[in-house]
């Protein structure tokens, strides 16, 4: 008797494990015969036919609209000369054109002390330089050590930008129809700050009067300072050709040398 039970229980057994093993092979074999692909179908075969299509059709490139045209001069260039050079040249009487003042570049300059502790910082101050600008700042060098400050000499201790042709006009632009106007109290620009060359150097006790930078992405308010050279030899010319360009002066109020002119 026990070995009959053995017997059957071994033909059940048998037979669950054929039955289980020919559906699950039949499943899977079903459809395709003996070393051939299954055919791709369902919703798989669906996707991957719409992303060839997809893929398989070119996009055109969307053009602009001044695609092909030559870019626009900047408008305050364009004001200098057809407006500025004849004034300058009728108050100071000048006889030749290449006697009358211009703009030559602008030079913004960025200190970081911290930089000799923390050199990372110099990356930060880079490019909000860089968005302020559009143009990719150097770094700069302390030219000698100074050991109360635990400077070394050829260490980074800033970044500057040189403006020239339309960045510099654009430049210009931006800082008095837009940036200057931002500043807190602002009563006009100082007199007071010429060379006696003909160049002049204002401060900047923020970056946020740019509206190019966003104050939720900055960690520190930090200053510049920005120096328009010019090609006039005199302080009373260059006083002349930044005023009649926009600049804010402050009064009536005049460089040092022109009070008693």
């Amino acid at each position: 008797m026990a070995t009959k039970d053995k017997k059957g229980a071994a033909s059940k057994g048998g037979a669950k494990g054929g039955g289980k093993a020919g559906a699950k092979g039949g499943g899977k074999g079903a459809g395709a015969p003996k070393g051939q692909a299954p055919a791709a179908g369902g919703k798989g075969g669906k996707k991957g036919g719409d992303g060839a299509a997809r893929a398989s059709v070119p996009r055109p490139p969307a053009d602009h609209a001044g695609v092909g045209k030559p870019a626009p001069e900047p408008r305050l260039k364009r004001f200098y000369q057809d407006s500025v050079r004849g004034r300058l040249a009728e108050q100071f009487g000048f006889k030749n054109v290449h006697q009358i003042p211009t703009l030559e570049k602008i030079v913004v300059n960025v200190g970081v002390g911290e930089a000799v502790k923390q050199p990372k910082v110099l990356d930060t101050v880079s490019a909000e330089l860089e968005i302020i600008t559009g143009q990719r700042p150097t770094r700069r060098k302390a030219k000698k050590s100074i050991a109360n400050f635990g400077l070394r000499e050829g260490q980074e201790i800033g970044v500057a930008v040189t403006l020239r042709g339309a960045r510099m006009w654009e430049f210009l632009d931006r800082l008095i129809a837009v940036a200057i106007p931002r500043i807190r109290d602002f009563r006009g620009l100082n007199t007071r700050a010429f060379d006696g060359r003909g160049n002049y150097s204002m401060g900047v006790k923020e970056q946020l009067i740019f509206p190019e930078i966003n104050y939720d992405q900055i960690d520190q308010i930090r200053g510049m300072d920005v120096t328009f050279v010019t090609s006039a030899t005199r302080d009373d010319q260059a006083f002349a050709l930044l005023r009649e360009l926009g600049m804010p002066f402050r009064g009536e109020e005049r460089p040092r040398g022109l009070a008693n002119a």
